[in-house]
């Protein structure tokens, strides 16, 4: 109930030694108190990767499972991450959220607003090295 009570109160009575942050439940700050530690303790079996979280490591896997269980409701096409679907799902609503600020056009993903910039200023990722022609 007093764990309950907290989302209407605002109550966070957890805080974090090193930075101060509060939290509503103990196991949170626990959690959050890895990132100072650098404690690490669910691990790949296929990679050795380490993740903070239980949650993290399970997501990971997908990669070494190829499952993918994030499925488009509009063309059932499917995804590893549920961010990925949910980015893909603004191909379907016409939302662009990112937008360039120097003409207004605007892009679904961030890196297409990315790649369009580099158009205005120029800039060029890879380019010819001169004395190699």
């Amino acid at each position: 109930m007093n764990k309950h009570r907290r989302v209407h109160t605002g109550e966070r009575p957890y805080s974090c030694d090193i930075c101060n942050k509060s939290f509503t439940e103990k196991g949170v700050l626990k959690k959050h108190q890895r990132i100072h530690t650098g404690e690490r303790p669910y691990k790949c079996d296929i990679c050795n990767k380490s993740f903070t979280q239980l949650g993290n490591l399970k997501q990971h896997q997908h990669l070494h499972n190829g499952e993918r269980p994030y499925t488009c409701g509009v063309c059932n096409k499917s995804f590893k991450f549920l961010r990925n679907l949910k980015q893909h799902c603004l191909l379907h609503t016409g939302v662009r959220p990112y937008e360039c600020g120097m003409c207004s056009k605007s892009f679904v993903y961030h890196s297409n607003l990315k790649s369009h910039e580099r158009k205005h200023t120029g800039e060029r990722l890879y380019s010819r090295d001169a004395s190699k022609k």
